[in-house]
């Protein structure tokens, strides 16, 4: 996503000094962290879109509906796992640790300290249906994909979007559509972004080894053909300093997912939604071949047929997101 949080179109803020809106991002950002930090913490890895209960951003009430304990065990799908799966009955989930709420709707962190979100409901919904349960294993973004590919996870889940060089070496069980878009903060002087030109002479933040950065990479000469400036990319693993960053003007765009940055612009204070550029399907790694992708996407299309992936769904306000049906290994967009 991205985010243009500049005075000036084609450049950055240079004073150090904070200013009040920024400031108030600051402590909005700060707010959400120390909402979903407080508490003991505890383990894991809508109907309406979960609102900020004050409006002002500062603080978030998270949905708690219940869509996944009612889940029975399909002996048919579970026979389709793998003989040592079943004996053991667990597999080994390669996820990237949630902190606070930034990572919302996909994964959070409840002021219990526990795991939740769309992504969580969904696996959890996954492994109910294949009469398993997950041993969630944490890495960061890049290192996950790899995990998988050695045997360090079984199945990989960090809201990785189907592209043809994932797909040369991992194998995809989709169950979602999930978009590339942008966020801007107060400041900015864009209204929208509907293509990259649109952010030349910008300074734009993502994260490393995404569908964000392909795009930013293989877009990267479009400025200069058009005579503009170049936009500059700043890569981050975690959320908080790109925010930090929109504040303070040394970040103008942040660029990521759709769910994600819609979530962000309804409940962090002096920020907005400028738009989608693509969409992408989303799913569950695991290793090329393996049996696991497909006893996976017909657990997913289980849970589409009965429908508890309809409700998941609509317990996090995430509507036009949902897939008519599971695929294994889908054309790549990308």
């Amino acid at each position: 996503m991205t985010t243009a949080g500049s005075s000036q179109r084609h450049g950055h803020r240079r004073h150090h000094r904070i200013p009040r809106p920024a400031a108030s991002l600051i402590a909005a950002v700060t707010g959400l962290t120390l909402l979903a930090a407080c508490g003991s913490g505890s383990s894991s890895d809508s109907d309406s879109p979960a609102k900020s209960s004050s409006g002002s951003g500062s603080s978030t009430t998270i949905p708690t509906r219940d869509v996944v304990s009612g889940i029975r065990a399909d002996p048919a799908l579970k026979a389709e796992l793998p003989a040592a799966v079943r004996d053991s009955g667990a597999l080994s989930l390669g996820t990237v640790q949630a902190v606070g709420v930034s990572g919302l709707p996909h994964a959070g962190q409840a002021p219990d300290g526990s795991t939740v979100g769309l992504d969580v409901d969904l696996r959890d919904a996954v492994a109910k249906v294949l009469g398993v349960s997950w041993k969630v294993g944490y890495g960061t973004f890049p290192t996950i994909i790899p995990g998988v590919q050695n045997g360090r996870f079984d199945v990989g889940q960090a809201n990785f979007g189907v592209t043809a060089a994932r797909e040369k070496v991992v194998d995809f069980a989709t169950y979602l559509n999930d978009g590339q878009a942008f966020l801007g903060g107060r400041d900015t002087t864009i209204s929208s972004v509907t293509r990259l030109t649109d952010l030349c002479g910008l300074t734009v933040a993502t994260s490393p080894g995404s569908t964000f950065q392909q795009i930013l990479t293989s877009g990267a000469a479009k400025c200069a053909a058009a005579g503009r400036k170049p936009y500059r990319v700043r890569y981050f693993t975690d959320t908080a300093p790109i925010f930090l960053g929109l504040a303070n003007g040394t970040v103008d765009v942040y660029f990521g997912p759709t769910l994600g940055l819609k979530y962000d612009a309804a409940h962090i204070a002096g920020t907005k939604f400028l738009g989608q550029i693509s969409t992408t399907p989303v799913g569950f790694v695991t290793r090329k071949g393996s049996p696991l992708g497909r006893a996976l996407s017909d657990a997913v299309n289980k849970l589409i047929a009965d429908g508890t992936y309809k409700e998941i769904l609509a317990k996090w306000g995430v509507p036009g997101t949902g897939i008519p049906a599971s695929r294994l290994n889908p054309p790549a967009t990308f």
